[in-house]
């Protein structure tokens, strides 16, 4: 396996832009708009971090949700129709061509549409290669108001099979892998991908910053040092176009190092300020030496996976979704009913 030289990494903090309030022609201009806005932006970050540290930027990070903003209480179809991108869709051709124009990897994280799934939406995390391609595309998995592949498992396996549910894409810079935005909070989501090889994290956020320790920063260097990959955290310069204060979800970008280290943040507003070196080679050697530090080689997983098998029932589970073998679109209340369902289960089993 060939090591990629070190090169840098970038969490660009940029200002979401909420498409609800718009019509659909209205949106889809916008977000068109909003995708040619960013190349410049990245392209001066890059320059600078190319002349500051003396590698070449190959990874660039954009925050969650960046071209639309959250749904609110739009209903999931309507949103669908709206805001959400085709997999062939115009809005990943535009991103194509400024990963192209750049040559270096974007990630990011927008919401999806699937032919498979008609109406329905999946928050999407996705990696665009310097040649133009989509080269990893992650359905966010754990998610308190919008649909899961898990919502829909059956019917998700069937089309895509496991595969696609913890996808890693193996890249001339590195095995990397995409969590979405809360789900840094669950060590169980990168724990698979770093099994699966992932080398590096690209985390799409939007939070809240904060002075004090967050629990997502927190996690963030947690999931760094458990798994011994580097996390590349991207959070959201505020959210315009809502009825929130602009910096509700403000600041804290961070990039971690594979020991859990931080090596950069962002303090609050537009800025590309949390960047820093991906040296794969000392990864990988880290890796590969027997020490009590190698946390990844120190797992044993077979450990865990009857306890995890035995209380999966009274948890969340799959194909919520799914009427009479078919995908079904809830109401907006129903991801509210869902834990409610939930938590009486973890009641009725003494566990809560």
């Amino acid at each position: 396996m060939t090591t990629p030289s070190p090169y840098a990494a970038v969490a660009m903090q940029l200002t979401a832009r909420a498409v609800e309030s718009l019509d659909n022609d209205a949106a889809r201009t916008a977000m068109l708009k909003h995708i040619g806005e960013i190349e410049p932006q990245i392209r001066a970050s890059s320059i600078f971090i190319a002349q500051y540290a003396g590698t070449p930027v190959k990874l660039a990070v954009l925050p969650e949700y960046l071209f639309t903003s959250y749904p609110g209480r739009i209903s999931i179809s309507d949103f669908a129709a709206k805001a959400c991108w085709d997999a062939d869709g115009p809005e990943y051709d535009a991103l194509g061509g400024v990963a192209q124009r750049l040559g270096m990897f974007i990630a990011g994280n927008a919401y999806e549409r699937d032919a498979a799934f008609p109406d329905f939406y999946f928050q999407t995390s996705f990696l665009v290669a310097p040649n133009g391609d989509t080269v990893l595309r992650y359905r966010r998995l754990l998610s308190m108001f919008a649909p899961s592949p898990h919502d829909v498992w059956d019917a998700y396996l069937d089309h895509y099979g496991i595969d696609a549910v913890f996808p890693v894409a193996d890249t001339e810079i590195g095995r990397i892998a995409a969590i979405a935005s809360e789900e840094i909070l669950y060590p169980e989501i990168a724990r698979v991908l770093a099994m699966r090889g992932a080398e590096v994290f690209a985390h799409s956020s939007s939070e809240i910053g904060s002075p004090l320790a967050t629990p997502k920063d927190i996690a963030k260097q947690a999931r760094a040092f458990e798994n011994m990959a580097y996390v590349v955290s991207a959070n959201t310069a505020g959210i315009a176009g809502t009825g929130l204060p602009l910096a509700s979800a403000d600041g804290n970008s961070r990039m971690v190092d594979y020991r859990g280290k931080l090596m950069s943040q962002s303090s609050d507003g537009e800025t590309f300020t949390a960047f820093g070196t991906v040296d794969l080679g000392s990864l990988r050697a880290a890796r590969r030496a027997p020490a009590m530090i190698n946390s990844l080689a120190r797992q044993r997983p077979g450990l865990f996976a009857d306890a995890y098998a035995a209380s999966a029932e009274a948890f969340h589970r799959g194909n919520g979704m799914m009427e009479d073998g078919n995908p079904s679109i809830p109401d907006r209340d129903y991801f509210k009913r869902a834990q409610e369902t939930v938590i009486a289960r973890l009641d009725g089993a003494g566990l809560i």
